[in-house]
């Protein structure tokens, strides 16, 4: 292995940029027209241009992503996280070019990315699980026969998904077939598949996972444990290791019955099995994500160990040549994304125009991005991850709160001030009371909305560089000239769904992809009136009063800017 095409962007492409320079190996970029200029594409050996703008024309393209592998005259592909990174059919494709595939089989993707499936193999390596479908649902039907045979909640799961998009928590038989149609949208969006199972959604539970390494030989060790319950729309913000408050015969179950499933699988490489356990201490299977997690650095932390240089260690053929290791420490990653807590976390799409990132002992930073970049709707909201490392928990959290201070982003919303504020909340720093819709449910947020100031950035002499592609082949050209002023904008704040008088504004920049209602229609309060995606999340829009729908223009498909008008609502 000399030359590693990276199939993704952001911080996890920088990620694996870094391991390659650190095997001495040479890395390949590809991007998209949004990404031309962007951290990944400057800091690989090589930066090839994916000549499109969404994700299916760009990093969701696997012609285009293995025909840039042999123009680069790569001999690996590395898929991160996310995207194609879970894809069976991209994972042989690979191999059918006669390159190296850095993960695991496509067989054990295809066995353990439907999470159908991956429910029957962790049945016969004998892992706990609770009740669910044998084979995806047709429709919402099924999943209200099952909730009227099982009880509620219950969740709908995207069956190739993974990273909480897809999966969607039904409280009320009523909500079902919203929410199986929006499942459905989110898994298409993001994974190119619709199918989904339900199963039984277990109340208040903690989101568990183990980090395993398998090797070509059969051997398999647990690199550490993580709780990954402080989520958002079931979707991780805070993530620690070891997991904490655990008895040891919980630890040892999950050690057991991970290592027994990856085994059944015939997996090989790094993967995740991921755990749901219950205020009673019940353990059960959840998944297994067949990739390297958003959260594998705090395994790296407190273990000494290089999941990314591991993978391409396994990948070469080589044994792993160690056990189980010693965990040493506690870590804690914060998700830095791109979305405002003070309006319930919507994705913010906008302008980087102040980035000071902190350090110090134990303070690491994994970012995808700098100041001046500006971050489009088009993927995920996550900008970067901070992870802070002590001797014990406490110390952890008390390094993480010096950290989150010292980290300053400025021109677009972020999720530093929910992080700043969990870190005073007892719940999760001393009892830990915390589960995965705490944040819905219990969380006192008391976070304002993020204020643009409106302050403009000072013209002055600087150094730009131009960006010049031959054949797609990226190169950079830099020309001395006066900086460009970038004006800083204002933006109305507002609530999902929530408006002045008769308009139903929205609340962020999104994409239109569901018009529930016709001019015209009589709704009552709360009804659903337009849902909108942003950096890959679907945002529901509801009626703020009852009335008739009128000057309804918009259309599926449209993109539409935050605070614009997007239907009135009169009184009958």
């Amino acid at each position: 292995m000399k030359r590693v095409l990276i199939a993704n962007r952001g911080e996890i492409a920088i990620r694996v940029i870094r391991a390659c320079k650190d095997h001495g190996i040479e890395s390949v970029a590809i991007y998209s027209e949004e990404d031309r200029t962007s951290l990944h594409a400057q800091a690989a050996d090589f930066a090839y241009s994916l000549s499109g703008v969404g994700a299916k024309d760009t990093y969701l393209n696997i012609k285009k992503i293995i025909a840039l592998a042999i123009t680069s005259e790569s001999d690996a592909v590395h898929p991160g996280y996310g995207f194609l990174s879970e894809n069976a059919e991209f994972a042989q494709a690979v191999i059918d070019a006669g390159l190296i595939w850095i993960g695991p089989p496509p067989s054990a993707i295809s066995a353990l990315g439907d999470k159908v499936s991956a429910r029957r193999i962790a049945a016969a390596a004998g892992a706990p699980l609770v009740a669910g479908t044998k084979d995806p649902v047709s429709g919402h039907e099924e999943v209200v026969a099952f909730a009227k045979e099982y009880g509620l909640p219950v969740a709908i799961k995207a069956a190739f998904g993974g990273g909480g998009r897809g999966l969607k928590v039904a409280h009320t038989i009523d909500e079902i077939p919203e929410l199986f149609a929006s499942a459905v949208r989110e898994a298409i969006s993001g994974f190119g598949r619709g199918e989904c199972f339900v199963e039984r959604y277990l109340e208040k539970p903690r989101h568990v996972e183990t980090q395993v390494l398998v090797d070509q030989f059969g051997s398999a060790v647990v690199i550490s444990t993580r709780d990954c319950s402080l989520q958002r729309r079931h979707q991780k913000l805070v993530e620690e290791a070891p997991a904490p408050f655990l008895t040891q015969a919980q630890v040892d179950e999950l050690y057991r019955s991970s290592k027994a499933i990856m085994k059944e699988a015939g997996y090989v490489g790094a993967g995740t099995c991921e755990f749901l356990i219950g205020q009673d201490g019940t353990i059960s299977f959840l998944e297994v994500n067949t990739r390297l997690q958003v959260e594998h650095p705090v395994s790296e932390e407190v273990t000494g160990i290089d999941l990314v240089r591991e993978q391409f260690r396994i990948a070469m053929g080589e044994p792993l040549g160690f056990e189980d290791p010693i965990i040493r420490g506690h870590s804690i990653e914060f998700r830095i994304n791109g979305e405002d807590p003070g309006r319930s976390f919507l994705p913010s799409p906008g302008q980087i125009t102040i980035w000071s990132t902190p350090s110090g002992p134990g303070v690491r930073v994994d970012a995808g991005f700098q100041g001046g970049d500006e971050i489009g709707g088009n993927f995920d909201s996550l900008l970067a991850k901070l992870i802070v490392t002590g001797a014990t928990r406490t110390q952890a959290i008390e390094r993480a709160r010096r950290a989150l201070a010292e980290f300053t982003i400025e021109g677009l919303p972020t999720a530093l001030p929910f992080h700043r504020a969990i870190m005073e909340d007892s719940a999760f720093t001393q009892d830990f009371k915390i589960y995965t819709s705490y944040i819905e449910n219990e969380f006192d947020n008391q976070i304002p909305a993020y204020s643009y100031t409106g302050r403009d950035k000072q013209t002055q002499a600087a150094a730009q560089s131009l960006v010049a592609e031959v054949n797609g082949k990226r190169f950079e050209i830099t020309v001395h000239a006066p900086a460009p002023v970038v004006k800083r904008r204002r933006a109305k704040q507002s609530t999902a769904g929530a408006a002045a008088g008769t308009a139903l504004t929205s609340p962020m920049q999104g994409t239109v992809v569901k018009v529930a209602v016709e001019e015209g229609a009589v709704v009552k309060e709360g009804d659903l009136i337009i849902v909108l995606e942003a950096m890959k999340m679907e945002q529901p829009l509801n009626a703020h009063k009852s009335g008739v729908v009128t000057n309804l223009t918009v259309v599926i498909g449209e993109t539409v800017a935050s605070a614009r008008t997007l239907c009135d609502i009169i009184d009958l």
